[in-house]
């Protein structure tokens, strides 16, 4: 894929409802949406360090630029509020496999998602390894009834799903590498999603995202990944690998949407992260990434301050895949 045809794409999904019929990128876009090469390993890490130390930030350098873009190329129609794609990363939890609480604490979260009226989209690991940190251990199970039932009601009541991994088991020992996914040549690769892809699907669950484990992969198995899913999801560890990139922007034959700080992170910063962001007006699509894990140890005081502020942003996730499908024909 071109990477004009990258940037057409990505300037429809930005300027969209209705930016879908442009055949050209308005040139007070191009920046905004430009398709970058992969940087050389030494920026990817540079890259990575200025994230740490406040100097690249998805809100200066992201957000601003696509919100720019968009009031320029529609003027007062490109404001609005944020249409925010809300991701909850692992159930069940990493580390789960004796857990007896996963199902539990999945349900008492969507319970304060569902009361505050809060769509999401939530990463589902197949299969559960006995210890995912240990490179020796290879012991995994399947998901227990009630995890699968847990499933089952979730998308009855319209949650989205992404894979995450097979059973997030890292094959790197160094905390800074972990990956389940790195290092796997081709056929391991798409071994290890076609049986992830094929366990959720015997359980009635559909995933055309797909988020990884650890936030990492190399950066030649995107395509791999690009040629399964519709989006593919990223954070903050992703761009020693990847680079910096803006969100969401296509990338080949999928979305890239990594979600980068302060709009990763535990339930509490991210309430004033998420005001933050709906006071600037971008009418972006905007990722937020929590953790089920964290949350539920840390307990629910502060997701349930944050669900009724993320409801009035909050977007399906299926009028996201809609706004990807309509842009992918340009």
């Amino acid at each position: 894929m071109s990477r004009a045809v990258d940037e057409r794409r990505s300037a429809a999904l930005l300027l969209g409802p209705g930016g879908e019929g442009r055949v050209a990128v308005p040139p007070a876009v191009r920046d905004a949406v430009r398709s970058r090469i992969l940087p050389p390993a030494p920026v990817r890490v540079a890259q990575r360090l200025a994230m740490k130390r406040g100097r690249l930030g998805y809100l200066d350098h992201s957000l601003e630029p696509m919100a720019r873009a968009r009031r320029t190329a529609l003027g007062e129609a490109g404001g609005g509020p944020p249409r925010i794609l809300v991701r909850v990363d692992e159930f069940p939890r990493a580390g789960g496999f004796d857990h007896p609480g996963t199902a539990d604490e999945m349900m008492r979260f969507h319970e304060i998602m569902a009361e505050a009226g809060v769509p999401y989209l939530l990463a589902v690991t197949p299969r559960v390894a006995l210890d995912y940190l240990n490179l020796d251990e290879r012991l995994a199970r399947a998901l227990r009834d009630d995890e699968a039932e847990a499933l089952a009601r979730l998308a009855a009541d319209g949650v989205a799903f992404a894979l995450h991994g097979l059973d997030h088991r890292t094959r790197r020992a160094d905390p800074r590498r972990h990956s389940e996914l790195s290092g796997l040549g081709a056929a391991a690769l798409a071994g290890l999603l076609d049986e992830g892809l094929g366990i959720l699907a015997g359980l009635g669950v559909w995933a055309p995202v797909f988020v990884p484990p650890f936030n990492r992969f190399d950066a030649g198995q995107y395509a791999a990944l690009a040629a399964r899913f519709d989006v593919v999801c990223g954070g903050p560890e992703t761009v020693p690998l990847m680079g910096w990139h803006g969100t969401p922007l296509w990338r080949g034959d999928a979305v890239y949407l990594p979600a980068y700080p302060p709009l990763y992170d535990r339930s509490g910063p991210l309430l004033e992260a998420v005001r933050d962001v709906a006071g600037r007006r971008p009418g972006l699509w905007v990722p937020v990434a929590l953790h089920l894990s964290w949350e539920a140890d840390d307990g629910w005081d502060d997701l349930e301050r944050l669900a009724p502020e993320l409801a009035r942003y909050a977007a399906p996730w299926d009028d996201f895949l809609t706004a990807v499908t309509a842009s992918r024909g340009l």
